[in-house]
């Protein structure tokens, strides 16, 4: 079965020359919206890939019809794969039932896993940078925290007034005697 997807962004934009040449090229079914390709739930768009089954087509006019954003088309274009569905794109002269088509899709999908790639890295050397700065959590001066130790177990100090004297937080305190009683 050979399904096509038509789409315009708004209303008063026609679908004639997406519809006339989805059915030159054969479409037995051709799904058709008008809402723009920022937007990832169109229904019109789910309701064609849902009904794809393995050996169809599935046909566009232009890749932009079909996604906005390289990411998202190759999202599109790795499910009707995993499905064993072929893609055309009329316009851009791709075909996924060529050796050509394949190779266009799959430098499409290098592309977009770089991209990725690039992304990650640059989150993880934003990260290490955040950390440099900022340095971490400061860490307890053990020699103030053994003096908070010994001030809890001798009973003559409120848990405020050790906190006060020691600059060593209740919370610290209580984790650190807890491991003392574990130990």
């Amino acid at each position: 079965m050979i399904i096509g997807y038509a789409r315009v962004s708004t209303v008063d934009q026609s679908l004639n020359l997406q519809i006339d040449a989805l059915t030159g090229y054969g479409c037995d079914e051709i799904f058709q919206e008008k809402i723009s390709g920022a937007k990832d739930d169109r229904e019109e768009l789910m309701n064609a890939l849902r009904i794809l089954r393995s050996g169809d087509k599935f046909v566009v006019y232009k890749l932009d019809r079909l996604a906005r954003s390289t990411k998202r088309l190759i999202e599109i274009a790795d499910m009707l794969r995993e499905n064993d569905v072929k893609f055309v794109s009329i316009q851009d002269k791709v075909d996924t039932g060529t050796a050509a088509g394949k190779a266009m899709f799959g430098m499409l999908s290098v592309l977009a896993e770089f991209e990725r790639d690039i992304i990650r890295e640059r989150t993880m050397a934003g990260l290490k940078a955040a950390r440099a700065r900022k340095g971490g959590r400061p860490r307890v001066d053990r020699k103030k925290l053994n003096q908070a130790i010994a001030l809890y177990y001798s009973k003559r100090m409120s848990m405020r007034e050790i906190q006060e004297a020691t600059s060593i937080s209740r919370a610290t305190l209580y984790r650190e005697i807890k491991k003392g009683q574990t130990s």
